[in-house]
This record gives structure tokens, sequence and C-alpha cells, in this order.
């Protein structure tokens, strides 16, 4: 017999500086989605979620709720993240804790082998330090001269401080990610990391001193420092496991795979590898990165403010109606706007009109003309045989796209085949072929058929709605118990004759929009409100909040691609060029630039404009915008676009 396969799967343990959000359950719906899809494959799976919640911004937050300690506010988002887990069908193995006392001994015990390595060093550094982030940040990683994430200029920071060595396994991580094509996916996140790793890393602090930080784990080497947020954080996926002796962790770690959103690449595609490596320990199998979830064009944040509830969404839609979307609506890897309407659409349409109404039909003709028996399998021909034929091909594609979490494909595909089934009820119409004796036989064979597909269908959407799939094999007569595998979603004839089978309400009821638009708008709404009188109650603004602007301010600039197709020297004006650019109408831009780059350097290139500034004249020639570029220590950059993008196209 062959031996059963394990298969580890994680999501980020969630910060708790605020509560859970539309961008975590995705996360989390997409590894339970994964977990479930390798039981059916007969793997033996541990999913494993959980909270961050040590940091700077965990102090603050608590302070800000007026809550005693971090300990008492992390308790409670904690609390609100578990309890999400049911309410979105999530069944993971372990919710994890970073305030765990296991975890707090594994953080200690791993920093205790990293040092005694020799992979740790106590120096002086200086340098720009983000307190959103509660990181450090080289030059070439801000924007502007602003922390990528927060937009606020990172302030200097020189303190003593022990670092991790990472920049010791550099060429290793490079060599490995190169050797290992599925180590980083999809393969433009692969690309992001190769790119920047073609730059010195510099090594990790992972350190914070206990004169502006107690609330942390305290190093195992010295009681004046408590360790840096993200290598504790880091460490949950080890102690997920039983690490360094638990049985678990000799049996999943060779297989473990990461689901995260692509804000935290940096820290899982660099950081933990060579953590690992200085560990001793295999990395792991695959990281797997998705984009976010955005609302009018905007991240979805808990910072701004524009979160959508989860919960709220399974009030309004039900639990396995969220979870379809979620998967069909984000394309893995890709960013995706979230709105009322495309959820609205995409289950009356899908699951009422496609999935619902088959079933539906199905089962009734099977009840009404068979008396609720399924009926022999004679000779499949025609219009039958193509559906056959086209429910065996998805069950494979479906396969294939789950295996690369491609779950925005798998469905699709197998959606094809529902819709095929529903034109050969039209085309077989088999309340006609009831009324003839001559043609039961050619009934029995459409309905059969029809019933199989249900059957192999309901298998295959049990990772993405697993109580929808249970209540469709039950009123198939199948025990959901015997008929969840994959093996049984690839072979077509397995519904044994006379097998009774029984009706059933309709699985998704037809939605009324205005309905769902009134009851999600109040639930959007309501954080609004809430930041509102928030807002009210602070006298003056934070430090690190000083200079900060709302997403409408920054919605007004019209930042564009721009194609350069002409550079021309304006007489007298040494420092500036005549730009002439298409973004996508024709237009003229005055840059100063000449200094740093020749015409060769620019003409051709996809930059980067702000579109819409008040047009100004300068040496006599009329600038309609701002050509965009970095400011280093080594000078200007350009900021230039790679790929086929069309001059004119909106960035944001």
């Amino acid at each position: 017999m062959k031996e059963q396969s394990r298969y580890y799967i994680t999501t980020p343990i969630y910060y708790v500086n605020a509560e859970p959000h539309l961008g975590h359950g995705y996360t989390t719906v997409v590894a339970d989605c994964i977990r479930r899809y390798r039981s059916l494959k007969g793997d033996e799976t541990f999913f494993l979620t959980g909270t961050d919640e040590h940091g700077d911004k965990i102090v603050k937050a608590a302070a800000n709720a007026g809550l005693k300690s971090p300990k008492e506010y992390a308790d409670k988002i904690s609390a609100n993240f578990r309890a999400l887990l049911p309410i979105l069908g999530c069944e993971p193995d372990r919710f994890i804790r970073t305030t765990d006392p296991d975890h707090v001994e594994t953080v200690r015990r791993v920093l205790d082998i990293v040092y005694k390595n020799g992979d740790i060093e106590f120096k002086e550094y200086e340098g720009l330090y983000c307190y959103g982030c509660e990181r450090f940040y080289m030059e070439r990683e801000l924007v502007d001269g602003k922390c990528p994430d927060h937009g606020i200029e990172p302030v200097y920071l020189k303190e003593k401080n022990y670092f991790f060595k990472m920049s010791k396994y550099q060429d290793w991580l490079i060599d490995h990610i190169k050797k290992n094509p599925d180590f980083i996916t999809p393969e433009r996140y692969r690309n992001e990391v190769l790119s920047f790793l073609r730059e010195p890393l510099e090594d990790l602090c992972i350190s914070r001193p206990k004169e502006r930080l107690t609330w942390g784990i305290e190093l195992p080497f010295d009681d004046g420092f408590v360790t840096y947020v993200w290598f504790d954080a880091l460490i949950n996926y080890l102690t997920g496991l039983g690490y360094p002796d638990g049985e678990n962790f000799k049996r999943f770690w060779p297989n473990c795979h990461h689901v995260i959103a692509k804000d935290i690449l940096k820290p899982h595609a660099i950081y933990w590898p060579t953590m690992l490596r200085a560990l001793g320990l295999t990395p792991y199998k695959g990281l797997h990165v998705h984009g976010y979830w955005k609302i009018k064009e905007t991240k979805m944040s808990k910072s701004l403010g524009n979160v959508v509830n989860p919960e709220t969404l399974v009030s309004v839609f039900g639990k396995d109606p969220v979870r379809y979307c979620m998967l069909r609506e984000m394309s893995f890897g890709l960013d995706a706007s979230f709105s009322v309407d495309a959820f609205f659409t995409r289950i009356n349409a899908d699951l009422a009109n496609d999935l619902g109404n088959l079933a539906s039909r199905v089962l009734t003709m099977v009840e009404k003309y068979l008396d609720g028996v399924v009926p022999a399998c004679n000779e499949i021909e025609g219009p039958e045989a193509e559906l056959k034929a086209k429910i065996l091909e998805a069950s494979a594609k479906w396969d294939e796209h789950m295996n690369a979490f491609e779950t925005h494909r798998a469905y699709g595909v197998l959606w094809e085949a529902l819709n095929l089934a529903n034109k050969v009820i039209v085309k077989r119409e088999p309340w006609a072929l009831q009324k003839d004796p001559e043609k039961r036989p050619t009934l029995y064979s459409v309905l059969y058929t029809l019933l199989e597909t249900l059957r192999i269908s309901s298998i295959l959407v049990y990772p993405a709605m697993p109580d929808t799939s249970k209540r469709l094999l039950m009123a198939l007569g199948c025990s959901p118990e015997d008929e969840l595998s994959f093996d049984r979603a690839k072979t077509f004839g397995l519904l044994k004759e006379g097998t009774k089978i029984q009706k059933i309400p309709g699985l998704f009821p037809r939605l009324n929009k205005d309905e769902v638009e009134k009851a999600l708008n109040l639930a959007m709404n309501k954080g609004e409100e809430e930041k509102k009188v928030e807002d009210k109650t602070e006298k003056t603004p934070k430090a690190d909040e000083v200079g900060l602007i709302e997403i409408g301010d920054f919605q007004k600039v019209d930042l564009r691609v721009a194609e350069i197709k002409a550079v021309e020297d304006i007489p007298k004006a040494d420092r500036l060029y005549k730009l002439t650019v298409l973004a996508p109408e024709e237009r003229i831009i005055v840059a100063g630039i000449k200094e740093h780059f020749s015409k060769e350097d620019l003409l051709g290139k996809k930059v980067l404009i702000c579109a819409n500034l008040k047009p100004v004249k300068l040496r006599g020639v009329k600038s309609q915008g701002m050509m965009l570029v970095a400011k280093g220590s080594h000078g200007l950059r350009l900021i230039t676009v790679e790929g086929d993008v069309e001059p004119g196209a909106k960035v944001s």
C-alpha cells in the first residue's frame, strides 16, 4: 500500500494591531481550501494559523484602546481572529499565538542556537527607522524618501543592537531560488526577490533595547533586549509543529507551504530562509503569494479604515458563497477589487443559476420520472457523451490548477462543465423523452450522466464549499465520508444503479440586490463612523501621524505611464530638457534632469508622470506635467515601467 503523503500549510500569523478584515479572511480561506484539496488527494495535512502579538504597535494600540496592558489588548483581538475561523468554515489544526509559552521557549531556543553558532553579533548601527513597520530601511527601499507602506519619512536612529548575519547566506539563497523554480510562486514574486538580491544584503537587526520597548520576548543571552517582532513571528511555523523534537515536526516540516500576501514577501522570502539555513534546517517547500483586495483601486488597509468585515459578508451572503466568491474573484497573485456587484452577480449567476438550478432540475426529474432512483447506465452517446468527456476533462484540469494555487482557474473549468450540463437538459428535453416508452433508455442515459456530473462536481467543490458539497452528495445518496476522494472524482460511472436520491430545497436562493447593497453599505460605513468618533477624542496628532494625508488627497494625483518620444535641448537652459511624451495623448514636459541623463538614456523609455499639475512656462516652454525620478545618495535614477504597459496607463 502506498505510504500516505504529508502536507503542511500555513497562513501568516496576523498582527493584532486591529480587527480582522477581508484580506485576512481570504488568506485563511485559500489555505483552508488547499488543505481540503490535499486531503482529497489522500495527503495527511496540518494547517496552522494564528496571531502575532508583540511589538511597539501593539503597545500603542493597547494604549489607544484604554487597556491596562498589551497582553489584555492582544487577548481581545486574537480572540476575534479565532472566532472568525468557524464563520468562514476554516478548520486549522492549531491556532498559535506568539504569547503562547511554548512559542516563547522556541524563540529563545532558536536565538540561543544561532547565537552560539556565531551568526548573531552585537554592534552599533545607524540608519533610517520606520516606527510603523518596526524596522530599519535602506535608502533604496524608500519611495521618495518615505516608507513604502506608511508614506512617512523614517527617522534617523543610532543605537546598539544584536544583528543576525543574514548577508552570510545571500549567495546560498540566490542559488536555492534559481534551482527551485517553485520555491516562490507566482513567478513574478520570485523575480522580484531575485531582483532585490542583486544588491548586497545587510545584516538583520533582531533586537530592540528595553529602554524603548519591553513588550517582546527577552533575548536568552542579554536581558537588556527583546526580540525583533519579525524574527519572533516567523519562528511560529516551527513552534506549531513542536520543533525540534515533536513528532509533527519530523513528519510535516519536509513539505511545508506558506500562503502570504505580497506586502510581507521580503520577510518570508529573505529573512525566513536564511534563518532556517542558520539553524541547519531545510527551507520550506513553497511560498505562495497573493495580491491585495482593493476598494475603489485602493488597498484594503486597517490604517486607512476602508476594510470589509468578513463576518458581515457571511451574514448577508452565506458562508459557502463568500468562500466561493473569494476564490473566484481574485486571480491568485494579482490584486482584486471588492464590490457588492461582483459578489452579487457571481452568486446569482454561478451558484443560484448554474449549480443550484442544475441540481434542482436533475433531482426533481429523477424523482418525477424515475421514482427517485438512480437509473442504469446505458450506452452514453450524443450530447451526454460530450458532457461525460467534459466533466472528466474538467476534473483533470481542476487538479492541475489547484496544485498551482490557481483556484480561480480551477473553478472556472468546472463551471464550463456545469454550463454544458444545463445545455444538455435543454437539448435532450427529458420531459419529452419520458413520454415515449421507446426512448426510456435514452432518458436513463441522459439522467445518469447528469447525476454523475453532479456527483463529480460535488467532490470538486468541496475545498471551496464544504457544506454545499456534503449536502449535495447526501442528496445523491452518497456518503460524504466515502465519496470525498479525488480518485472518485476522476472516475465516471461510480453512482450505483438503484441508489435512492432525495430532493432538497434550493442550494442557493437568488439574492435581492437592494437588500444586499443596503446591508453591506451599512457595515462598510460603520468603520468610517467609528473612526470619526475616535478622531474627535484625539486632541493632538500622534508623533508617527504628523505629515500624513488622507487617501482622498492621494487620489487627486493623476499618475500615469508615459513614453518619451523626443528629447530636445532648450536654448540657454543648462539643466532642462524638453520632453515630448505620450500619456496617451501627446504632451510636452520640461524636466530639470539634463545633468543626470543623456538623451539616449531617455528616448523610448516608459516613465511615470504626474499628469494633472497646472501647466507652467519654463524658459518659454509650456510644461504640462512632471516626470518622476528617484533621488538617492548616488544622484537621480529613472523610475521606469517594464513589460507591455500602454502609455497613459494609470498608476495606483
